[in-house]
């Protein structure tokens, strides 16, 4: 009998990943009213599943903090379960923890209800929930369950005989002649629907579970081709989540199209597009929408090399998605960067500095990370923090807003197996941020302040140990700088 994988009866709930290439975790700062806080969800692996929550508070006087799961559009935004009281911990009574169940993939929200000094207040955090992968059963549980059963099967069999047998005899009295062969022809029958049960059930087993992995996230596929010096991109369905039973349509959240996209921050599509293998150099790019599925962008000048391109959009719904191509450029000579487009070239990672944390700009200007003095490890959220100077190191009196925030940050593991696109409020898309707040997609959510910090901080926590490069994009004035520091990440707890 195989056994194929650690399996249940809601195999057949429908499934949806993260909007992050290899970074599943949700990263949060925000108020709700009154209290700042800094928000972890880690979605389940499968779904449905359990989601863990960590919030900390770093406003005093929180009493209590109460969490929970809600679609961000639909009926069930409108229809909150029974909220689940978070644990808070006895070390440190600003820090609480605690659970989500996640029933069904798409784009949902964790709601967070705060009690403190100050009253009563919300938070609503958007969490893209998804099926990432099928549990796999533990070679030796298998062992011990398969011969568990054959103990099972053939004890049933065994009893099958001897009932036919012995049954109607009287203790002691020896089965006669017509009753082994009554036995022996049973015993054939039963071991025969006994192994018919075994293989059947084996066969609708793997059935399920082969359903179930046709459910697991498939992102949007992208394909790269250049015409001259104009980038076309050409996005396709890779078939997940489209045949779908009516029992499984019953769970899905929305049905994925490519022609429902909204802006984020002002934009469709934000495409970075990095030079591999030495990620030394980045151009943040924005192509416009042609069709369903189709984009298009002049490209600037570009040096050659082989380009990464990582694609992030955001579904009518609030759900993101990271698409991943790869192309490779001839150096270009064509138009300047305009708008909102940035680039930044250093050395190649593997002949650079982790300790450095002062990077010099073209211009003169310098960025620095405002580094804590301790050891970074993998699966601990934290908050890191940038600063820019002027080239004697005073504060730019022109700081301006990029894109509506006070900068833009990318992680980028060297192997490139993890990307995360990270806003100053976190690692949620702001599309998907308004929609949970009751506003339409694509509203500009940006400050009206008129005097700006030169700092910024980004919360995020890497995903997993390697050495990762850090884009940092700030703006004054009409230049945007582009800071680029690397990092290594021990293991962490669990990790």
């Amino acid at each position: 009998m195989k056994f194929r994988r650690f399996a249940a009866p809601f195999l057949f709930f429908a499934a949806l990943t993260e909007a992050h290439v290899g970074s599943p975790d949700v990263f949060f700062e925000g108020k709700a009213g009154p209290y700042q806080l800094f928000v972890t969800v880690r979605p389940p692996l499968t779904i449905p599943g359990v989601a863990e929550i960590e919030v900390r508070s770093e406003s005093p006087g929180v009493h209590g903090i109460r969490a929970v799961p809600l679609a961000i559009t639909g009926a069930g935004s409108k229809f909150a379960p029974i909220a689940d009281e978070l644990k808070v911990s006895p070390q440190d009574s600003q820090f609480f923890t605690g659970s989500l169940w996640m029933m069904t993939a798409g784009s949902w929200q964790a709601r967070l209800t705060v009690e403190g000094a100050q009253g009563e207040d919300t938070l609503s955090v958007p969490v893209p929930s998804v099926a990432r992968a099928s549990r796999r059963m533990q070679w030796g549980l298998g062992v011990i369950l398969s011969a568990l059963g054959v103990f099972l099967a053939s004890g049933l069999v065994a009893i099958i005989g001897a009932a036919s047998r012995e049954a109607k005899l009287d203790p002691g009295q020896p089965p006669p002649q017509a009753n082994l062969r009554r036995a022996r022809n049973a015993t054939i029958i039963g071991a025969v629907i006994v192994l018919a049960l075994v293989f059947g059930g084996n066969a609708w087993w793997n059935s399920e579970a082969d359903a179930y992995d046709q459910r697991i996230y498939k992102p949007l596929q992208m394909a790269a081709s250049l015409n001259g010096s104009e980038l076309s991109l050409q996005m396709s369905e890779p078939g997940w989540m489209q045949a779908a039973t009516l029992e499984q349509a019953a769970f899905r959240v929305f049905i994925r199209k490519m022609d429902d996209l909204v802006p984020d921050h002002g934009h469709i599509m934000h495409l970075y597009a990095i030079r591999e293998p030495g990620l030394d150099v980045l151009y943040h790019l924005h192509p416009e929408q042609n069709s369903n599925g189709s984009f298009t962008l002049p490209l600037p000048t570009m040096a050659a090399g082989h380009y990464k391109l990582y694609a992030d959009i955001v579904h009518s719904n609030g759900f993101p998605e990271t698409m991943v191509t790869e192309i490779d450029l001839p150096a270009l000579t064509s138009r300047p960067l305009a708008g909102d487009d940035a680039s930044a070239s250093t050395e190649p990672w593997q002949k650079s500095s982790t300790t450095n944390n002062v990077f010099s700009l073209p211009d003169g200007y310098k960025m620095e990370w405002l580094r804590a003095d301790r050891p970074l490890r993998a699966g601990q959220a934290m908050s890191f923090s940038f600063r820019l100077s002027k080239p004697n190191g005073t504060v730019p009196a022109d700081m301006a807003l990029y894109m509506g925030m006070l900068g833009h940050a990318a992680f980028v593991k060297t192997d490139g197996t993890v990307f995360a696109h990270i806003h100053p409020n976190g690692s949620v898309s702001m599309a998907a941020l308004m929609l949970a707040e009751g506003m339409p997609a694509g509203m500009d959510h940006s400050t009206t302040q008129t005097s700006l910090p030169n700092t910024v901080s980004f919360p995020y926590g890497f995903p997993s140990p390697g050495q990762y490069r850090i884009f940092v994009q700030m703006k004054h004035g009409a230049t945007v700088e582009t800071g680029v520091f690397d990092a290594v990440t021990a293991s962490g707890p669990g990790i």
